[in-house]
């Protein structure tokens, strides 16, 4: 076996005699022995008892009388007392260092229980001959081995060799490209410190190249805290930015359905979401494709299936049904859009038929969405996303015959504010883009459902601010026309603005 000393910032190989042997510099520090009988003694444990089943002791408590230790004494003697066999090494270890470690820790108090006919004992004859008096009477420390079977395939030599590392320096650091493996590692040796810190670099490293294998991660570790961040970055990433990628394979369906349930979901657009999701699809079932496909690609796949029954009532495609029942078709009012879905025969023909019962339902009640029930869950949603070049940006939508401006403002480097606002079709710039073949409402006021929300991350930690939902009638005079304005105050960039509104019944 190779034998390894793990407290090095670097590695540097020697070969002594047929072994191969990795050294590091040193910084270790002393540890009190003593407070492991100590602390026995102050939760009423028999200490003996302890060593023969180390799950009996609360390790944390240990923990805690150690770290000023570690941290300001030295260990006189440079000697490793443990050699721990694992991944097919032999790493030198001091026994102080061990108890930052749960799994260490009961391996190092077993081991003692075996070897030893005191144990106790024997922890203060290994402090007494730390103890600076009596360096020039220390005898040579007789190692004790201890062996540990991993069988994660994420840790490896050099992620196990960075953990170890950091039970003598607090502060390595570890970058996004190990972290997984030496999360993994931390999990393992029961490393509670370098694993909230591995959590944290994984929190602050979500890009779609990472996203699929930090959520399974925290997913396989139970942090909650790690799989709660890649759904929230998810949440606001999904349609402008992993939509664009080819990362977007890679998205677990898991992951996928628990985004398109959420409320706080971005997107420009109900027919941009459905569009992103036609691509993740196409993308499960093409895997050799190495880059985004245009548009007109997927939609030219799924119109080559035979037109008997729609690609959703396919097995190949009823595995992804619940996806697809997470949308909100309603609030794609173009015509040109829904002839595009009908055409690729994806969805049930009941889908498009409801929609289309409904669009014609509101327009002849003057825009009033009896369908729609709820704004949280049902209402139709638009975006902006707001980036560092803006000083202001905004869209023009059209739903039945009504036509609203949604708009940011930066009014200084770390003010904005957000409103929608309502404007006659005769106002528009390119008019006859934005209303061609659309229908135009000449009715003077509008009540809308409305809520106004902006979402951006400052410090590894999302913002999020919201007007509520508020109701009011616009209409086409300056007096009435314009929402309330959502004003924020952050550094974040991008801000995820989302419109969510409903025209309620009149």
């Amino acid at each position: 076996m190779k034998r390894l000393n793990p407290h090095k910032p670097q590695l540097e190989r020697r070969i002594v005699g047929s072994t191969n042997r990795w050294r590091f510099p040193r910084e270790p520090f002393l540890g009190d022995l003593l407070a492991l009988s100590q602390m026995c003694k102050a939760v009423n444990v028999d200490f003996d008892e302890v060593l023969k089943n180390p799950d009996r002791l609360c390790i944390s408590q240990i923990q805690k009388n150690f770290p000023e230790n570690l941290k300001n004494k030295a260990i006189q003697s440079g000697e490793a007392g443990v050699i721990l066999e694992c991944l097919g090494f032999r790493w030198e270890l001091h026994q102080p260092q061990l108890f930052q470690s749960e799994t260490l820790t009961k391996l190092y108090m077993m081991a003692l229980a075996r070897g030893n006919a005191n144990p106790e004992k024997e922890l203060e004859k290994l402090l007494q001959a730390q103890l600076p008096g009596k360096i020039k009477e220390q005898r040579p420390v007789k190692k004790m081995i201890v062996s540990l079977k991993i069988n994660d395939p994420l840790v490896t030599e050099a992620a196990f060799a960075v953990a170890l590392q950091n039970l003598y320096q607090h502060e390595v650091k570890v970058s996004v490209d190990d972290v997984l493996g030496v999360l993994a590692a931390a999990h393992i040796l029961q490393f509670r410190s370098l694993f909230q810190r591995c959590v944290t670099t994984m929190m602050n490293g979500l890009t779609p190249s990472t996203i699929k294998s930090f959520y399974l991660a925290g997913c396989k570790y139970k942090e909650e805290t790690l799989t709660t961040a890649c759904e929230k970055w998810m949440e606001m990433n999904l349609v402008p930015l992993v939509g664009t990628q080819i990362h977007l394979r890679k998205i677990p369906q898991e992951l996928l359905h628990k985004v398109l349930r959420s409320p706080r979901l971005f997107t420009f657009s109900e027919f941009h979401l459905v569009k992103t999701l036609l691509l993740w699809v196409y993308l499960q079932l093409n895997s050799k494709t190495q880059t985004i496909p245009t548009y007109e690609t997927v939609l030219s796949f799924f119109s080559s299936f035979p037109k008997k029954c729609c690609f959703l009532d396919r097995d190949v495609g009823q595995n992804w049904m619940p996806l697809f029942l997470c949308l909100r078709p309603h609030g794609i009012t173009p015509g040109k859009d829904l002839e595009e879905l009908r055409h690729i025969n994806f969805s049930p023909e009941s889908w498009l038929v409801r929609v289309i019962a409904d669009h014609y339902l509101a327009l002849e009640n003057g825009g009033d969405m009896a369908h729609v029930k709820d704004l949280t869950t049902e209402g139709l949603r638009f975006g902006l996303l707001f980036n560092q070049e803006y000083t202001a940006h905004s869209k023009v939508i059209a739903v039945y015959g009504f036509f609203f401006e949604i708009k940011g403002i930066k009014h200084d480097t770390t003010s904005y504010s957000f409103r929608m606002q309502r404007i006659r079709h005769t106002d528009l710039e390119f008019a006859s883009s934005v209303y061609e073949h659309s229908p135009i409402s000449l009715r003077a006021e509008r009540l809308v459902t409305y809520e106004i929300r902006a979402q951006t991350l400052v410090d590894g930690k999302w913002e999020e601010f919201t007007t509520n939902q508020i109701k009011q009638k616009f209409g086409l005079v300056k007096s009435s026309c314009k929402s309330h304005a959502l004003k924020i105050q952050t550094v974040g960039i991008p801000i995820y603005a989302s419109f969510s509104f409903v025209f309620s019944l009149s």
